[in-house]
């Protein structure tokens, strides 16, 4: 027999003039993306107003109807917040550890909940992370179908040659998980004994660019992510963020198709 309280969430599911669909919220509450909030739903784990909810057309008023995920209240955020954060060396890539190292969570405190790191930089490396408790658009930013820009500074040992940067992005080079090519590969400046590189790759792969200039034997001495998609660092400075503007969040998510 039918959940006596599912006939009126499907009449109510109907009607696309009323309320947001239930999915839609979840994912704007930072359960994740807005396919596994459909599976929590349809798992029988998303209570409306006491009762379940597993129509995935369902239409709710988070402002007036008391919505939970295994017993637990869904807190609506009114606004979704994404920052651009500006991580240090030696600063994890984590929003915890047990080890009682220095975390995005230091940087970030507790003002916002539910907030999460839109991909990583190695403890070595420094610069932009986003991070947002946008469930969706996390999960498109990370998604390797969008291929997200990634830009970076690169000081280098030795002193690079025009003809390296084109290798890199003419034919790349062949690392342990398959071959790898820049999108964009410009000296910036240099000295005897260092070359500083502008970088543009899409890959998301660990230490990808550290690797690339090891295997043509230019070893990485600093490593700066000044820009993700169309989200510049700008003058944020070391251990600080800045909450995006609700242009740069719309330009984000165009970028990864939202």
């Amino acid at each position: 027999m039918p959940h006596p309280y599912s006939h009126a969430l499907k009449a109510h599911s109907d009607s696309s003039s009323e309320g947001i669909r239930l999915q839609k919220v979840l994912a704007q509450a930072g359960y994740g993306s807005r396919r596994k909030c459909e599976e929590m739903i349809t798992s029988g784990r998303v209570e409306v107003d006491g009762e379940l909810a597993t129509e995935l057309g369902t239409r709710v008023d988070p402002a007036k109807q008391d919505i939970r995920v295994d017993g637990s209240r869904v807190h609506i955020h009114n606004k979704y917040v994404t920052l651009a954060l500006n991580k240090p060396r030696r600063v994890l890539s984590t929003m915890s550890d047990p080890k009682g190292r220095y975390t995005l969570a230091d940087i970030i405190g507790d003002k916002y909940q539910r907030i999460f790191h839109m991909g990583r930089l190695d403890y070595d490396s420094e610069g932009l992370i986003l991070m947002t408790n946008d469930g969706e658009l996390a999960q498109h930013v990370m998604h390797p179908k969008y291929e997200v820009e990634k830009t970076y500074i690169a000081t280098v040992e030795g002193h690079i040659g025009g003809n390296v940067c084109r290798r890199l992005v003419r034919q790349g080079v062949q690392l342990d998980d398959g071959w790898i090519k820049f999108d964009h590969c410009a000296i910036l400046d240099q000295s005897r004994d260092r070359s500083v590189v502008k970088v543009v790759i899409h890959s998301g792969k660990n230490r990808i660019v550290r690797r690339v200039f090891d295997a043509v034997g230019f070893p990485v001495k600093r490593l700066m992510r000044v820009q993700i998609g169309p989200i510049k660092l700008g003058e944020v400075k070391p251990g600080s963020y800045r909450v995006l503007s609700e242009t740069e969040v719309k330009s984000l998510e165009q970028e990864v198709g939202l």
